[in-house]
């Protein structure tokens, strides 16, 4: 059955757009939109959706689309003259005709290989020549990576830096039964007190209000609990020392064309990015990123739960 099974089909979907659809033998699937190179779906065995995608989300370039993975480069926010994330998103990738090669020891059939390079109209606004490769694989049991590695490919000498971040949207059920294990103590930079810098004192990261901080020097490895779910979202990654914690909750909710007012009560965003220490990158030179995804159930209730727990392990 499994040689015989579709492990990557490509299609056309909304207004047009290309997509792919990674399938794994177990039924859990993922779908990446060409473009702005992003995940927009990720489902599990029994067919459910473990990343948020807003109802209003526009599927009309040049807008990005509000949801699954947005991948951010080479600016985030407002740390360059660049649109707020950068242009990434908001480009049509290709299928890369000469991938880099697996490792050895990976035996994933579910997976697809996109390019992103300069064009002449992206050289007006960064002048620079880059190569920004993606992969996007299911595992066996559903977990979902994705691989970027950036590569300068100036022919003047010059160097070029830049940020980036995977933007993950996930699927809570109720923004305030989540809690986010793995920051505690660490320094972030709140963005809704102009950036200040500040240490986390609480044990673990709960939410009632809006959030939006960009944590320092974070562990490879983050969980988001979802209690009524019963789920545990375990993030790993590498090559990307910060991570993003957002947010909008009900007013900016309301302010937002493309996200649903009520929306905030069922997504989190937490971003496996490179923030505070911007990449530079000689000509010829490679960057690379990653980060892993995947989804657990969760048996404990969180009065018998020990923050330390899921970090041990593993």
């Amino acid at each position: 059955m499994s040689s015989e099974k579709v492990h990557v089909e490509h299609c056309k979907s909304v207004n047009g757009l290309d997509k792919v659809i990674l399938r794994e033998i177990r039924r859990c699937s993922a779908e990446v939109y060409l473009y702005g190179g992003q995940v927009t779906s990720w489902k599990n065995a029994h067919g459910e959706e473990l990343l948020f995608v807003s109802s209003k989300a526009s599927f009309r370039p040049p807008r990005a689309i509000r949801g699954g993975i947005p991948i951010c480069f080479p600016q985030l926010k407002s740390t360059g003259s660049l649109e707020q994330y950068g242009f990434a998103r908001n480009r049509i990738w290709s299928i890369d005709p000469d991938p880099p090669p697996s490792p050895s020891d990976i035996s994933h059939k579910a997976f697809v290989d996109l390019i992103l390079t300069h064009s002449e109209e992206d050289m007006k606004i960064w002048p620079h020549r880059y190569e920004c490769r993606l992969r996007v694989a299911l595992g066996p049991t559903g977990d979902l990576m994705l691989t970027s590695r950036i590569r300068n490919t100036n022919t003047d000498g010059k160097s070029f830096t830049f940020r980036f971040a995977y933007q993950t949207y996930f699927s809570v059920t109720d923004i305030s039964e989540v809690r986010v294990e793995g920051l505690e103590t660490l320094d972030y930079l709140d963005n809704l007190k102009n950036g200040e810098r500040f240490t986390e004192q609480e044990d673990a990261i709960t939410f009632e209000s809006e959030v939006d901080k960009v944590y320092l020097s974070t562990p490879t490895k983050i969980a988001i609990l979802d209690h009524e779910r019963k789920r545990t979202f375990e993030l790993r990654k590498d090559g990307l020392p910060d991570a993003v914690v957002w947010n909008p909750w009900d007013k900016k909710a309301k302010a937002m064309a493309d996200f649903g007012d009520n929306e905030y009560m069922h997504m989190l965003c937490v971003e496996a990015a490179c923030v505070e220490e911007p990449i530079t990158l000689k000509p010829g030179e490679e960057w690379k990123g990653r980060q892993e995804i995947s989804a657990v159930p969760s048996s404990y209730c969180s009065e018998q739960l020990d923050p330390r727990r899921l970090l041990l392990s593993g």
